[in-house]
Protein backbone atom coordinates (compact mmCIF):
# COMPACT_ATOMS: atom_id res chain seq x y z
CA UNK A 1 0.00 0.00 0.00
CA UNK A 2 1.60 3.46 -1.21
CA UNK A 3 0.29 6.34 1.08
CA UNK A 4 0.93 8.88 -1.45
CA UNK A 5 -0.75 7.11 -4.03
CA UNK A 6 -3.87 6.51 -1.33
CA UNK A 7 -3.45 10.35 -0.26
CA UNK A 8 -3.27 11.80 -4.37
CA UNK A 9 -6.54 9.34 -4.85
CA UNK A 10 -8.74 11.03 -2.38
CA UNK A 11 -7.39 14.65 -2.84
CA UNK A 12 -8.43 14.03 -6.84
CA UNK A 13 -12.29 12.50 -5.83
CA UNK A 14 -12.68 15.19 -3.12
CA UNK A 15 -12.14 18.03 -5.72
CA UNK A 16 -14.40 16.07 -8.82
CA UNK A 17 -16.58 16.06 -5.52
CA UNK A 18 -16.50 20.27 -4.95
CA UNK A 19 -15.51 19.28 -1.85
CA UNK A 20 -12.97 21.77 0.21
CA UNK A 21 -10.38 19.56 3.06
CA UNK A 22 -12.77 21.37 5.39
CA UNK A 23 -16.10 20.08 3.73
CA UNK A 24 -15.17 16.60 3.87
CA UNK A 25 -13.61 16.66 7.28
CA UNK A 26 -16.95 18.08 8.71
CA UNK A 27 -18.86 15.24 6.91
CA UNK A 28 -16.62 12.41 8.70
CA UNK A 29 -16.56 14.66 12.45
CA UNK A 30 -12.74 14.90 12.10
CA UNK A 31 -10.38 17.78 11.48
CA UNK A 32 -9.06 19.41 7.85
CA UNK A 33 -5.33 19.04 8.92
CA UNK A 34 -6.26 14.79 8.96
CA UNK A 35 -7.84 14.90 5.68
CA UNK A 36 -4.27 17.32 4.92
CA UNK A 37 -2.19 14.72 6.09
CA UNK A 38 -3.94 11.91 4.18
CA UNK A 39 -3.53 13.71 0.95
CA UNK A 40 0.21 14.60 2.07
CA UNK A 41 0.81 10.84 2.34
CA UNK A 42 1.83 11.69 5.76
CA UNK A 43 -1.20 9.12 7.56
CA UNK A 44 -3.52 7.17 6.51
CA UNK A 45 -7.60 6.93 7.44
CA UNK A 46 -8.49 4.58 10.23
CA UNK A 47 -10.24 1.37 10.01
CA UNK A 48 -13.58 2.91 11.47
CA UNK A 49 -13.50 5.76 8.50
CA UNK A 50 -12.61 4.04 5.64
CA UNK A 51 -16.18 3.21 4.52
CA UNK A 52 -17.47 6.87 5.38
CA UNK A 53 -14.86 7.89 3.59
CA UNK A 54 -15.30 5.73 0.38
CA UNK A 55 -19.07 6.45 0.05
CA UNK A 56 -18.14 10.43 0.27
CA UNK A 57 -15.66 10.62 -2.28
CA UNK A 58 -17.92 7.27 -4.45
CA UNK A 59 -15.08 4.91 -4.54
CA UNK A 60 -14.26 1.40 -2.84
CA UNK A 61 -11.47 0.76 0.24
CA UNK A 62 -10.26 -1.44 -2.16
CA UNK A 63 -9.69 1.73 -5.12
CA UNK A 64 -8.63 3.52 -1.86
CA UNK A 65 -6.12 0.89 -0.77
CA UNK A 66 -4.62 0.39 -4.72
CA UNK A 67 -4.27 4.45 -4.78
CA UNK A 68 -6.26 4.27 -7.82
CA UNK A 69 -10.01 3.45 -9.33
CA UNK A 70 -9.56 -0.20 -9.88
CA UNK A 71 -11.51 -1.63 -13.47
CA UNK A 72 -13.94 -3.95 -12.42
CA UNK A 73 -11.58 -6.96 -14.16
CA UNK A 74 -8.84 -6.22 -11.90
CA UNK A 75 -10.77 -5.68 -8.65
CA UNK A 76 -10.68 -9.41 -7.01
CA UNK A 77 -6.84 -9.61 -7.76
CA UNK A 78 -6.33 -6.06 -6.45
CA UNK A 79 -7.93 -6.80 -3.64
CA UNK A 80 -6.13 -10.51 -2.76
CA UNK A 81 -2.70 -8.62 -3.47
CA UNK A 82 -4.12 -5.36 -0.91
CA UNK A 83 -4.55 -7.81 1.88
CA UNK A 84 -1.57 -9.98 1.32
CA UNK A 85 0.34 -6.59 1.27
CA UNK A 86 -1.24 -5.41 4.56
CA UNK A 87 -0.10 -9.41 5.87
CA UNK A 88 3.13 -9.13 4.85
CA UNK A 89 3.62 -5.56 6.31
CA UNK A 90 1.95 -6.75 9.65
CA UNK A 91 4.60 -9.92 9.81
CA UNK A 92 7.42 -7.79 8.65
CA UNK A 93 7.00 -4.88 11.57
CA UNK A 94 6.70 -7.81 14.38
CA UNK A 95 10.19 -9.95 13.34
CA UNK A 96 11.89 -6.33 13.32
CA UNK A 97 10.54 -5.56 16.56
CA UNK A 98 11.36 -9.21 18.16
CA UNK A 99 14.95 -8.27 16.52
CA UNK A 100 14.96 -4.87 18.29
CA UNK A 101 13.97 -6.41 21.57
CA UNK A 102 16.26 -8.85 21.13
CA UNK A 103 19.58 -6.45 20.43
CA UNK A 104 18.30 -4.58 23.71
CA UNK A 105 18.34 -8.12 25.85
CA UNK A 106 21.88 -9.01 25.00
CA UNK A 107 23.13 -5.49 25.26
CA UNK A 108 21.90 -5.32 28.49
CA UNK A 109 23.48 -8.04 29.49
CA UNK A 110 26.85 -8.11 28.08
CA UNK A 111 26.47 -4.08 30.18
CA UNK A 112 25.64 -6.51 33.23
CA UNK A 113 28.33 -8.92 32.54
CA UNK A 114 31.16 -6.89 31.96
CA UNK A 115 29.99 -4.64 35.25
CA UNK A 116 29.58 -7.54 37.25
CA UNK A 117 33.09 -8.44 36.25
CA UNK A 118 34.71 -5.09 37.21
CA UNK A 119 33.51 -5.31 40.47
CA UNK A 120 33.75 -9.02 41.54
CA UNK A 121 37.67 -9.13 40.19
CA UNK A 122 38.28 -5.31 41.62
CA UNK A 123 41.76 -6.23 43.37
CA UNK A 124 42.80 -8.34 40.78
CA UNK A 125 41.99 -6.13 37.09
CA UNK A 126 44.57 -2.83 37.21
CA UNK A 127 42.44 0.23 37.14
CA UNK A 128 43.25 1.27 33.04
CA UNK A 129 41.33 -2.13 32.60
CA UNK A 130 38.89 -1.33 34.91
CA UNK A 131 37.84 2.04 33.02
CA UNK A 132 38.35 0.30 29.99
CA UNK A 133 35.81 -2.58 30.30
CA UNK A 134 33.49 0.64 32.16
CA UNK A 135 33.78 2.49 29.25
CA UNK A 136 33.05 -0.57 26.84
CA UNK A 137 29.86 -1.19 28.70
CA UNK A 138 28.05 2.38 29.16
CA UNK A 139 28.86 2.03 24.77
CA UNK A 140 26.86 -1.32 24.75
CA UNK A 141 24.35 -0.22 26.88
CA UNK A 142 23.75 3.16 25.17
CA UNK A 143 23.62 1.26 21.59
CA UNK A 144 21.18 -1.17 23.21
CA UNK A 145 19.12 1.62 24.44
CA UNK A 146 19.09 3.85 21.43
CA UNK A 147 18.71 0.98 19.02
CA UNK A 148 15.26 -0.30 21.43
CA UNK A 149 13.74 2.83 21.17
CA UNK A 150 14.34 3.62 17.58
CA UNK A 151 12.76 0.26 17.00
CA UNK A 152 9.77 1.17 19.28
CA UNK A 153 9.67 4.30 17.49
CA UNK A 154 9.78 3.60 13.55
CA UNK A 155 8.56 -0.19 13.42
CA UNK A 156 4.93 -0.48 13.16
CA UNK A 157 2.59 2.36 14.51
CA UNK A 158 1.39 4.26 17.55
CA UNK A 159 -2.44 4.70 17.29
CA UNK A 160 -4.23 7.38 19.15
CA UNK A 161 -7.14 6.82 21.64
CA UNK A 162 -8.59 10.18 20.99
CA UNK A 163 -8.61 10.36 17.14
CA UNK A 164 -7.79 6.72 16.72
CA UNK A 165 -5.22 7.92 13.65
CA UNK A 166 -1.83 5.31 13.23
CA UNK A 167 1.34 7.79 13.00
CA UNK A 168 5.05 6.93 13.97
CA UNK A 169 5.95 9.86 16.34
CA UNK A 170 9.24 12.04 16.17
CA UNK A 171 12.25 11.27 18.69
CA UNK A 172 11.74 13.98 20.81
CA UNK A 173 8.00 13.28 21.63
CA UNK A 174 8.85 9.38 21.62
CA UNK A 175 11.80 9.75 23.88
CA UNK A 176 9.81 11.88 26.46
CA UNK A 177 6.51 10.33 26.46
CA UNK A 178 5.66 7.60 29.34
CA UNK A 179 5.77 4.27 28.53
CA UNK A 180 3.97 1.29 29.96
CA UNK A 181 4.15 -2.04 28.27
CA UNK A 182 2.79 -1.67 24.38
CA UNK A 183 1.21 1.63 25.24
CA UNK A 184 3.20 5.29 25.43
CA UNK A 185 1.65 8.66 26.98
CA UNK A 186 2.36 11.74 24.11
CA UNK A 187 1.17 14.42 22.14
CA UNK A 188 -0.68 12.39 18.74
CA UNK A 189 0.55 14.79 15.78
CA UNK A 190 -3.00 14.68 14.26
CA UNK A 191 -5.53 15.64 16.72
CA UNK A 192 -2.86 17.54 18.83
CA UNK A 193 -3.84 16.03 22.25
CA UNK A 194 -2.29 14.36 24.42
CA UNK A 195 -3.11 10.33 24.69
CA UNK A 196 -2.30 7.30 25.49
CA UNK A 197 -1.27 5.55 22.16
CA UNK A 198 -0.87 1.67 21.59
CA UNK A 199 1.73 0.14 19.47
CA UNK A 200 0.08 -1.48 16.71
CA UNK A 201 2.04 -3.90 13.37
CA UNK A 202 -0.22 -2.16 10.54
CA UNK A 203 -1.40 1.08 10.03
CA UNK A 204 -5.22 -0.33 9.88
CA UNK A 205 -5.29 -2.27 13.26
CA UNK A 206 -7.69 -1.81 15.49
Amino acid sequence: MDQIRSGRLIAEERKKKGYTQRQLAEKLNISDKTISKWECGNGFPEVSLLLPLCDELGITVNDLLSGEIVPREDYQKKAENNMVEMIREREANKKQFTLTLLLGGVSLAAFLTLLIVVCVYTDVIPLTVKLILLAIACVIFTVGVTAVMEGQRKIGYYQCEKCGETFVPGFRTHLLGFNMVSRRFMKCPCCQKIAWCRKVMEKAQK
